[in-house]
């Protein structure tokens, strides 16, 4: 996507104007210290698609080896900091208010590197000029979010309807890579809930993944370990098949970089998250 591409407004309104204002000051403060940084979640999902909703957090797209001199230029402005999952995840608390720093996907599968930084649009963020990342790697990093709680695929759907003719297609399936099965499955929904604009996704990125899926079906039964890739879209609904049914976590193999300890304190930050119970809940 062009770097000169116009964008939609970013939110004012939907933030409460004290949170607005520690938004405002931690992004004025990342800029005057030169620190690359990226926003995403909810504002550039305005910019890139016009959808304005409320939200509870800033999200920021951060080099990993920048989070220490982020924390120090956090804590001299007054702001707690936390390096809350190392394996992905680190906040900015203004008393209960927060900002997410992310380096990674809750998955390891998408770690934010250079490529993230190449080519992005600019906008004003809380009247703070910014970098916004690209929709490519929006679309990226939301396309692993399948909880029971959450599910990020209708951002994906209205990312594409929005913008799908001016994506960098070539870019984008070399970054699914072996995950090329998750892109096709949205590309597949994306042509079910807009039957009128499925001639947006080119015609060659369909038939490239087609004949992957084709040439899979004519490949002989795998041999390898019996892994359960569903821990890359969900870490709670799968457990059941590592915990009980012997299947490898995906999570465990090549294809994310977190270690059994990263998996076992994201297993654990599920019940922490949880509120109790009333008689009769679920």
């Amino acid at each position: 996507m062009s770097p000169f591409t116009a964008l939609a407004p970013s939110l004012e309104e939907e933030v409460d104007p004290h949170v607005a204002d520690f938004y405002r000051q931690t992004l004025r403060a990342l800029n005057g210290a030169g620190i690359p940084f990226l926003v995403g979640g909810t504002f550039s999902h305005a910019c890139y698609t016009g959808i304005r909703r409320s939200t509870k957090d800033l999200d920021l797209f951060i080099h990993r080896e920048d989070y220490e001199r982020i924390a120090q230029l956090m804590q001299r402005h007054g702001w707690r900091t936390e390096l809350t999952h190392p394996h992905w995840l680190a906040k900015v608390y203004d008393g209960p208010e927060f900002i997410d720093l992310i380096f990674n996907s809750g998955n390891g599968v998408t770690p934010v590197d250079k490529r993230w930084f190449r080519g992005n649009c600019r906008a004003e963020i809380l009247g703070v000029p910014v970098l916004i990342a690209n929709a490519e790697d929006s679309l990226l990093s939301k396309a692993f979010i399948m909880e029971r709680e959450r599910y990020d695929g209708g951002d994906i759907a209205h990312l594409l309807e929005a913008n799908a003719q001016r994506l960098d297609w070539v870019s984008l399936l070399e970054r699914f890579g072996p995950h090329w099965r998750v892109l096709l499955a949205h590309l597949t929904l994306f042509g079910y809930i807009y039957p009128g604009q499925r001639h947006h996704i080119p015609d060659w990125v369909m038939s490239r993944l087609m004949e992957r899926l084709a040439d899979e079906m004519r490949e002989p039964p795998a041999t390898h370990e019996n892994v359960c890739a569903g821990t890359l879209l969900s870490r709670e609904q799968y457990l059941h098949d590592v915990e009980r049914l012997g299947y490898v976590d995906g999570r465990l193999t090549g294809a994310s970089s977190m270690t059994a300890e990263d998996v076992a304190l994201w297993t654990a930050d599920i019940h922490a998250r949880k509120p109790h119970c009333t008689a009769g809940g679920p």
